[in-house]
């Protein structure tokens, strides 16, 4: 049996938890969750970081202790997750005794390995981020994070011999392409490593710190707080002798936002290697959810609370959001109205219409028994393939952490399967008193069902499990190996009795009146579009000229994937957009489009690019192809295939 450790970072408890630390949670816990789909043997790690000088002020604020603290903000993370469907195997904290003894025996092995030496040193300390800078890091003379003039400190403190182990980090990183990914950040690492890499100050003199972990060779001192940290990953498994760490390290998966890079890619593996133990499997970066366009901020006010989305939208439409709606790696824009238009379009529309309509006819045809299949049709036989394909293609993508593409690739089996029905006619069918040919596409429809409440189970556990037991199936998924089932595709158990209807997923409807963000919204595209119309978007043209075929097939017509859009600045009219095009990395392409969208409407919408267009700079910012769009009326339409296509596919 194959094991899989997936962890996400420990959330620093100067703060009570956000959308970022939600999102983060339920992607490790919806791929742990497809882990288990496959029959493999998982674990899913997350906790709470309670030590540093941002806990003290923090503690201070709020008139407490830092213990009492700590202790009440880990509550509010350890109660959230089980409300947001999120099932761990442990939750661990840096309070905890068993932690701070691993950290002290971690740090004295690599004090004896002779990685860890005492020596003076000056430096610009920013107490927000609770490290040193060098000049050169600095943003005119200010730390580029929080904006501030750091502290000049001259103190004695304990170093970490990371240098030592540059010209080793690189080397692996560049040997295991996918140790760190998407590319992108591995890319943004190996630039880091070829400049001259300082070694790390690993500790804090109590004269001015002591909430933390003391160095068990020089109890002057304290931890610094991610030397202290990062190590969680392995005593949470009982490192070194524990059967959890022999078991799972191997296979261990860092989940981490893209702002924790550094610590994760660089601290964390020389660390290991310092202590002679190998290193994680790999670190998977995800990007930031940005709202009203700006990275979430308690000063902006602009900060989703997790459970009043929850609330508001059901666990399983908002947990759908936020795994569809952000390619990984990429940054994802969260907004009420997006994310009311995604559940409406995929889960009541797609998901909820096909369930809902083929148990009813199911009742209808059959008193609500699965029929015998018969002998299978071609038309049968396609939309199977299309299943198997559908299942393989989300395997893939989701065994890389790209669940918003696999969720993408899936709902082309689920849209397929509506069609399926409409081309099939059951109604006409049995009205022909055609019994047999009905059983067999009733067979096939209940059969593909039951893989598709699988495959939306790690994403909407809830939803699963209901959409399982509505088709009186074991309403465990983690009975079934999805791989085996989507290759062999048997059918249901003839006789099997099915619910009567399936409403799980009702029509939202977004209330104006909940938010001025979404009246603002909402008036700015009523004001674009009647804008649009009286600046007559018809627009007259003059008569093209004629020309012959070969330079027709000039052009390089391709059907892309808006995965990430956003205004460029000081420009009304242009949105840049990372469009997947079937290539390596997103094209960036800077589209006349902001009068008439929001960079939420684009997002996540096909359209056509002219890929071979000669890149040129619009607004300074460059552009690497065009988006075409048709003006009638009603202002912008944006051209894309009526259904949706793999990425990359040519328009001929």
């Amino acid at each position: 049996m194959n094991s899989f450790y997936v962890t996400t970072p420990i959330y620093y408890v100067n703060a009570k938890p956000h959308l970022g630390h939600a999102y983060t949670t339920i992607l490790a816990d919806t791929v742990n969750r497809f882990h288990l789909l496959l029959q493999e043997r998982t674990y899913f790690l997350t906790g709470t970081d309670e030590h540093g000088d941002k806990i003290v002020q923090a503690a201070a604020d709020n008139n407490q202790d830092p213990q009492s603290y700590v202790d009440a903000i880990s509550a509010q993370f350890q109660e959230l997750w089980p409300q947001l469907g999120i099932a761990t195997d442990q939750f661990i904290r840096t309070t905890q005794e068993r932690h701070k003894q691993t950290v002290q025996r971690f740090l004295q092995l690599v004090y004896d390995n002779g990685d860890i030496y005492f020596g003076e040193y000056g430096g610009y300390y920013c107490f927000g981020c609770e490290r040193f800078y060098t000049e050169k890091e600095l943003a005119d003379g200010l730390c580029p994070d929080h904006l501030k003039k750091p502290e000049y400190i001259q103190e004695a403190n304990y170093f970490f011999r990371m240098s030592s182990y540059q010209d080793w980090l690189r080397e692996y990183i560049q040997d295991n392409p996918d140790f760190i990914q998407p590319s992108q950040y591995r890319n943004e690492v190996l630039a880091m490593l070829r400049e001259p890499m300082d070694d790390l100050c690993i500790s804090r003199p109590k004269s001015r710190l002591t909430w933390g972990i003391e160095l068990p060779f020089d109890s002057r001192y304290v931890t610094y707080v991610w030397f202290d940290a990062l190590i969680n990953y392995i005593s949470a498994l009982d490192w070194p002798s524990g059967e959890k760490f022999a078991a799972f390290w191997p296979f261990a998966h860092h989940v981490v936002a893209k702002d924790i890079l550094k610590p994760h890619a660089i601290f964390w593996p020389t660390m290991l290697k310092a202590a002679g133990l190998q290193p994680y499997k790999g670190l998977r970066v995800h990007g930031y959810w940005k709202v009203d366009e700006a990275k979430m901020s308690k000063s902006l006010g602009n900060v989703v609370e997790p459970l009043s989305m929850r609330t508001k939208y059901g666990l399983d439409g908002f947990r759908y959001f936020l795994m569809r709606e952000m390619h990984f790696g990429h940054d994802g824009s969260f907004t009420e109205p997006a994310l009311v238009n995604r559940f409406n379009a995929d889960l009541a529309n797609d998901l909820g219409n096909l369930f809902n309509r083929s148990l009813a006819m199911t009742h209808k045809y059959f008193q609500g028994a699965v029929p015998e299949c018969g002998p299978l049709c071609p038309e049968d036989r396609e939309v199977l393939d299309l299943g198997h394909k559908a299942v393989e293609a989300y395997i893939d993508h989701f065994q890389s952490f790209q669940v918003a593409q696999a969720l993408e690739a899936f709902w082309e089996f689920v849209r397929g399967m509506n069609r399926y029905i409409d081309a099939m006619a059951p109604w006409g069918l049995n009205k022909e008193g055609n019994s047999e040919r009905l059983q067999t596409v009733m067979a096939v429809v209940l059969a593909s069902l039951r893989r598709i409440a699988l495959a939306v189970w790690p994403v909407m556990p809830d939803a699963g499990e209901k959409l399982l037991q509505q088709l009186g199936q074991d309403p465990d998924p983690k009975q079934a190996d999805l791989r085996a089932e989507g290759r062999d595709w048997t059918m249901l158990a003839p006789g099997t009795r099915v619910a009567k209807t399936s409403n799980l997923f009702p029509r939202q409807e977004l209330d104006m009146d909940r938010s001025k963000g979404d009246e603002d919204w909402a008036g700015k595209q009523a004001a674009s579009r009647k804008a649009a119309r009286k600046a007559k978007d018809v627009r007259e043209a003059k008569e093209p000229a004629e020309i012959e075929f070969p330079d027709f097939q000039k052009l390089d017509l391709r059907v892309g994937t808006v995965v990430q859009a956003e205004p460029v600045p000081k420009a009304d009219k242009l949105l840049k957009l990372q469009v997947d095009i079937g290539e390596d990395e997103p094209r960036q392409i800077v589209a006349g489009l902001a009068q008439d969208f929001s960079p939420a409407e684009v997002q996540g919408r096909q359209v056509v690019v002219v890929a071979n267009l000669k890149a040129r700079k619009m607004r300074g910012v460059t552009s690497q192809g065009m988006v075409l769009a048709v003006h009638d009326v009603q202002g912008l339409r944006l051209l894309g295939p009526e259904e949706a296509v793999q990425a990359g596919s040519r328009v001929s």
